[in-house]
């Protein structure tokens, strides 16, 4: 990591040459992030949705899911999926919802199950949400996001002021917004773990904008008379290493998540690979190109003059 942080140390790019290109790249990933939610929607584990999960191990070696399918749908579920899970593919992961979707009728359907696989299955894990429940789930898991959200905005704006907490804003939402897009697309189930890991996100995302956002803010002070593209710019590069450095340890450890954390934690490793990156990527390219539509000079002597004016 030394070897690392001295290469790239004392680095003199235009990151702002580069904002049209990272806007047109935002606006195609947001869009694609619309179409994906719109078409696809999510998929929407038993958290939200409702219905029984089962866990099962086969004693006998290998399963067949198709045969296993064929028997389970003479239950005539509402829903009904199955799939292998782990490498030797002998254990089975089942979802199903009952028709009418009440906790005795999923009760039923679970006894059912058990029924038919009968003793050749270990069942490692039966989980079992009521709708009325899942929706419970669903709007408080939005809830708390967009509150946690604001939250930090407001901190922001304390801390600066209205311009930065503006920008650290549309950094935050960008980043959960194409996110929350990527899961839709690759189908990755969007439970109360996938939760977590977005207001995981959001908590790394605004960290690495604040260090950057603190980096403009002494500079302001250190250079007046610096133009302020080359003022944006030199911060930028400043803390370019450290940036740097951070992503790629976050990214390390979420990929080793993602790769040998299993089935239960796939979702949340996978918003926390993908975060690290469109983080790491807004901060430089949205976050800090948002303040140049400002003059930040005038703004901080404003400030300098009515250090309360924003709280």
């Amino acid at each position: 990591m030394k070897i690392f942080s001295w290469i790239i140390k004392d680095t003199t790019i235009d990151f702002l040459k580069g904002r049209k290109i990272g806007y047109v790249i935002s606006a195609l990933l947001i869009a694609a992030s619309i179409a994906s939610i719109a078409i696809k929607g999510f998929n929407y584990g038993i958290d939200f949705s409702g219905g029984v999960l089962i866990d099962v191990t086969s004693k006998n070696g290998p399963v067949n899911v198709d045969a296993i399918r064929d028997e389970l749908s003479s239950l005539k579920l509402d829903e009904l999926t199955l799939q292998s899970v782990g490498d030797s593919n002998d254990k089975l992961m089942i979802r199903a919802q009952a028709n009418n979707a009440d906790e005795e009728s999923q009760r039923v359907a679970v006894n059912q199950i058990k029924e038919i696989l009968g003793k050749d299955f270990t069942f490692d894990r039966i989980e079992s949400v009521g709708p009325q429940v899942g929706e419970e789930l669903k709007l408080d898991g939005i809830l708390a996001s967009v509150f946690a959200c604001l939250a930090i905005s407001l901190y922001v704006g304390i801390r600066f002021e209205w311009r930065f907490a503006l920008g650290a804003l549309i950094g935050l939402f960008h980043d959960i917004f194409i996110t929350v897009g990527l899961l839709s697309m690759f189908h990755f189930e969007f439970s109360l773990t996938t939760i977590a890991a977005i207001l995981t996100l959001a908590g790394y995302s605004v960290n690495d904008t604040v260090v950057t956002y603190d980096r403009i803010r002494e500079n302001l002070q250190k250079f007046r008379k610096m133009p302020q593209y080359d003022l944006l710019n030199k911060s930028i590069n400043d803390i370019f290493s450290r940036t740097i450095l951070t992503s790629i340890t976050t990214l390390l450890a979420s990929l080793a998540l993602l790769i040998f954390g299993g089935d239960a934690l796939r979702s949340f490793a996978f918003v926390i690979t993908v975060g690290v990156v469109v983080g790491t990527y807004s901060s430089i390219f949205v976050s800090v190109p948002v303040l140049n539509f400002f003059d930040l000079h005038k703004a901080m002597e404003e400030k300098d003059e009515n250090p309360f004016g924003n709280v």
